[in-house]
């Protein structure tokens, strides 16, 4: 195993929507940007695959737009919210600034499509690799152990970016280090497929309220639609682990899941994974390293905003670095680069993970989603202001016409 150093501006593990998009726009701008990506592209994912219609302009932004919309994604022009026993509420894509609408479209395609568009101008990607660890010196972060099949590198940077979703992988190591206290058993699974003869609503994401958990069912490419769902850890259990059988038992304790779900069948495979908390981690836990995305913060999925908050998170700590990357490389110290992108994080995202935390107590527990879904389908602006809360603030004049 050979082993070599390497010096970049910035090392980013994790090639999702949220280190993909840093590294695009960090490139832009002439930084010398390694992406690293334990897995080899195009793969599957597990996630909702809702694109919200915000993320157009990012994508716009980024250089891939044409490329998104000519993927062959599903059209979505409203999220529709089913209690258990079949009462909705309906959530126009409108409401977010877009009128053509969200878009359904797997990982494997979007994430495809972001990581060649970085290629192209200039990111050095490595696939199949592991962040093994970080390199620290005088008390910060200085880079990064890279690890694959047949190599070892240590790979120095100025700024080291942990995009890798929920594991934290980069920020775990630093914890273990520090706090060898037993963690506690993920309390929640979620699980995804691609379904053939799945019958949403034309047009429509549904989202499935059922006791202990909900899951969304929306069409993506090639006439599938995409199935993610939560469920409480002890039920899965009672289902031996068996994901149809969880679906069959849990979500479609829902009678509009119940109809929807009643014929079909998986595509391709199920993937799974523990989960242990949402809401917000600390975004700049050591000077020299920061998070973004989902290892930042893991916000509840039935905003259908985790995809724009991958989006907007890679291009707020790309704008921060880019500010402080001059002094940076002249010595200069991380403490004005940490304090500014933890007050910038929380000014731009602290408001939407408080009202999601507050609206993941009645995604938990069907009476409690009934009647929340009672109460807002009586009126459309406020709908329209829950809506709104989880995202940012709105640059338009919809304020005025709902």
């Amino acid at each position: 195993m050979d082993s070599r150093t390497l010096e970049y501006d910035v090392i980013i593990a994790g090639a999702g929507p949220a280190g993909s998009s840093a590294a695009i726009h960090l490139a832009i701008n002439g930084a010398r940007v390694l992406l690293v990506e334990q897995k080899k592209f195009p793969r599957a994912k597990l996630c909702g695959e809702f694109i919200s219609p915000e993320c157009l302009k990012h994508f716009e932004r980024l250089g891939v737009e044409g490329e998104m919309l000519s993927a062959g994604g599903a059209r979505l022009s409203q999220t529709v919210f089913y209690s258990r026993s079949g009462r909705s509420v309906k959530v126009p894509s409108s409401w977010f600034g877009n009128h053509e609408g969200a878009l359904g479209l797997s990982r494997a395609e979007m994430d495809q499509r972001l990581i060649e568009r970085a290629r192209a101008i200039g990111v050095e990607i490595v696939e199949e690799t592991q962040a093994a660890g970080l390199l620290q010196r005088e008390s910060r972060v200085c880079g990064a152990q890279l690890r694959s099949a047949d190599s070892q590198i240590e790979c120095t940077a100025a700024v080291v970016i942990d995009a890798t979703g929920r594991t934290r992988a980069l920020a775990r190591r630093l914890q273990a280090e520090k706090d060898h206290k037993r963690r506690r058993r993920p309390s929640l699974v979620a699980f995804k497929a691609h379904l053939e003869n799945a019958h949403p609503e034309t047009a429509t994401c549904e989202i499935y309220s059922y006791q202990g958990g909900y899951g969304g069912l929306s069409r993506i490419e090639n006439d599938l639609s995409n199935l993610c769902f939560i469920a409480a850890a002890r039920n899965v259990r009672e289902c031996e682990a068996d994901p149809e059988r969880a679906m069959r038992a849990l979500v479609t304790q829902n009678s509009r899941a119940s109809k929807t779900l009643a014929n079909a069948r998986v595509h391709d495979q199920w993937l799974a994974v523990t989960l242990e908390s949402f809401g917000p981690q600390e975004p700049a836990p050591e000077p020299g390293l920061l998070m973004i995305g989902d290892a930042a913060a893991f916000i509840d999925p039935f905003t259908g905003s985790g995809m724009l908050m991958a989006l907007e998170g890679g291009a707020l700590a790309a704008k921060v670095i880019l500010d402080h990357l001059p002094a940076l490389r002249n010595g200069e110290s991380y403490t004005s680069l940490r304090r500014s992108y933890r007050k910038e994080y929380y000014e731009h995202f602290g408001n939407r993970l408080r009202v999601s935390a507050i609206l993941r107590r009645a995604a938990y527990v069907p009476s409690f989603a009934e009647a929340v879904i009672r109460a807002v389908g009586v009126s459309d602006r406020l709908r329209y202001s829950l809506a709104r809360a989880t995202r940012p603030k709105a640059i338009n004049n919809m304020d005025r016409q709902i």
